[in-house]
């Protein structure tokens, strides 16, 4: 009896097999825009095929996913969270134990500015800092013969309106004879920017990236010569009320995967994957401008990325888990 007893206790403490590293359920926020999107899918595919998950996509956004993750513990992982947007929560989540910052999706961060066609630039060189805009301010004729010249600005209403305003005002862009042009909707925006690309007409405004728009066609952001300064650009520029704007560039903004702690602790290796995912911007606006052109979702998009990029995805992985992503891949 007391050998049976002892092999059965010998038996019940043995590890079982990936214990303390025990994936099980996961829970990935399918964000409802296009490079969100395309994320949540490579990490379930990947999470499913390389690290054993049983991982499952549920609808998020912004706020609704990082409300959810502090409060429920749910869902598991926001691929790409641009955290600025709730950040106090965020950190007090980190603080006490209920998220974790995995990483960065978009190493440049979100980005913002003020474009000219790279077209221009070749033609212009001065054209890449304010000053050469300014200089060949006649080229950017206004689209309704104006005695002014075309800044494009963000559409109305939009937060960036805001922003783009302050900036302008900053520059002294109005003094120089530039006139702000609302281009009625994000649409309209890049619009403007698709029809000047293919006049290879001049063109000046704002935009952001990453965006199919920037993918499809390259724009150099115009240097204003102070460098950033967040807190002038949280206390000033993004504000209704703005006396006193400096001529800044903006800040680029923090883009995190974000994970609840529970999901870092069980799953150290799946979680250290999500800390190498990352994306250039440059990389982000092609992908996303082959996803526009060939009206791709998040699946056909991560299908594509896989096959056609592997020099780019075989850095987040170990040989061992190389060798069971191609198989995977070979099976679709």
């Amino acid at each position: 009896m007391k050998t049976r007893l002892a092999a059965l206790t010998f038996i019940l403490i043995l590890p079982l097999p990936g214990l303390a590293n025990q994936c099980g359920e996961v829970t990935i926020a399918d964000m409802n825009w296009n490079s969100a999107s395309f994320m949540a899918h490579l990490d379930q595919f990947v999470l499913r095929n390389v690290f054993d998950c049983d991982a499952q996509l549920i609808p998020g956004d912004t706020m609704p996913t990082g409300t959810s993750m502090v409060e429920k513990n749910e869902p598991d992982i926001a691929p790409e969270f641009w955290s600025n947007s709730m950040r106090e929560a965020l950190d007090n989540g980190v603080a006490q134990q209920r998220l974790s910052y995995a990483g960065v999706s978009l190493s440049d961060g979100g980005e913002e500015g003020f474009w000219v066609p790279d077209y221009l630039v070749e033609q212009y060189p001065e054209m890449a800092n304010i000053e050469g805009v300014i200089k060949h301010a006649a080229l950017f004729k206004h689209p309704e013969g104006e005695d002014s010249f075309a800044f494009y600005g963000c559409p109305a209403g939009w937060t960036c309106q805001l922003t783009a305003g302050h900036l302008f005002d900053a520059l002294n862009l109005e003094q120089a004879g530039f006139t702000i042009i609302d281009p009625g909707s994000g649409a309209g925006l890049a619009g403007t920017i698709a029809k000047a690309y293919e006049r290879k007409q001049p063109w000046f405004g704002y935009y952001w990236a990453p965006t199919p728009v920037l993918g499809k066609y390259p724009m150099v952001k115009v240097e204003f010569g102070q460098g950033s300064d967040q807190a002038h650009y949280n206390d000033c520029i993004s504000q209704v009320e703005c006396d006193e704007p400096r001529p800044i560039m903006y800040p680029p903004s923090l883009v995190q995967t974000v994970t609840t702690y529970s999901f870092a602790s069980k799953a150290p290796e799946a979680n250290a994957y999500l800390g190498k995912r990352s994306f250039t911007n440059q990389q982000m606006n092609a992908l996303l401008a082959w996803m526009e052109d060939n009206q791709a979702d998040g699946d056909y998009a991560m299908e594509y990325f896989l096959k056609e990029f592997p020099e780019l995805w075989k850095v987040w992985f170990n040989p061992q888990q190389i060798e069971k992503l191609n198989k995977a891949l070979a099976a679709l």
